[in-house]
């Protein structure tokens, strides 16, 4: 049995496998607007901020029209090539069981509410979570308001909460509200920046986490 009441994850690249179609469309909207081409690391580095953090970070000395233009256009890229992207394997079972134990659980995530409500509408998710927050209606990560409304909303104490993520947005967001983190590996972010971000452990994948909660002391 978990030690933890709550357990909070993020979406895409931790429970989706969505970070190659997410770097994708941003390219494609960066060639559209005809901007500096960024390499995979530099896009896939933004996953799990906000679409205007992530703009901004990318083109940090660009001005306001062209961070607007970015996000509308890759907005519309991202309608304009749809693509059911997987959820990782396991992902259902474990939120299932964790579901049958009686642990709370939540979303936090980058995506926008329409994208999340989405994906939890074509995975048949969205009954498994207590509540979920998103990018457009609180502070982008790693600021703590999602995670600190979740916890309000279950009443449940940081201390009794766990953050689950790829990248080091979510781990730098749990530490901040004085949560407990979960670094994998299998999303946007590689294993050095996961750990210097310092969450309880790091693992590989979703089985390894279902492990891990039973065996805080498993070495991975």
């Amino acid at each position: 049995m978990s030690r933890y009441q709550l357990i909070v994850f993020d979406w895409d690249g931790t429970l989706m496998d969505s970070t190659g179609h997410i770097t994708y469309c941003m390219h494609q909207a960066i060639n559209t607007l005809s901007l500096e081409p960024l390499s995979d690391s530099q896009v896939s580095h933004i996953i799990g901020l906000g679409l205007n953090e992530a703009v901004q970070t990318l083109y940090p000395d660009a001005d306001t029209a062209t961070w607007n233009a970015l996000a509308d256009c890759y907005r519309q890229t991202w309608i304009n090539t749809p693509e059911t992207t997987p959820l990782f394997e396991h992902a259902e079972n474990l939120l299932k069981q964790l579901n049958e134990q009686e642990i709370f659980l939540g979303v936090a995530t980058g995506k926008s509410r329409r994208g999340l409500d989405r994906a939890l509408s074509q995975t048949g998710l969205a009954e498994l979570f207590i509540s979920t927050r998103c990018a457009d209606e609180c502070h982008s990560k790693p600021h703590p308001q999602m995670l600190m409304e979740l916890m309000d909303f279950a009443g449940v104490d940081a201390e009794q909460t766990l953050m689950i993520g790829d990248t080091e947005f979510d781990l730098m967001m749990a530490h901040n509200a004085g949560a407990h983190s979960l670094g994998i590996t299998h999303g946007a972010h590689s294993e050095i920046t996961l750990k210097a971000a310092k969450p309880k452990a790091i693992v590989h994948n979703l089985y390894q986490v279902e492990k891990w909660l039973t065996r805080p002391d498993t070495e991975f």
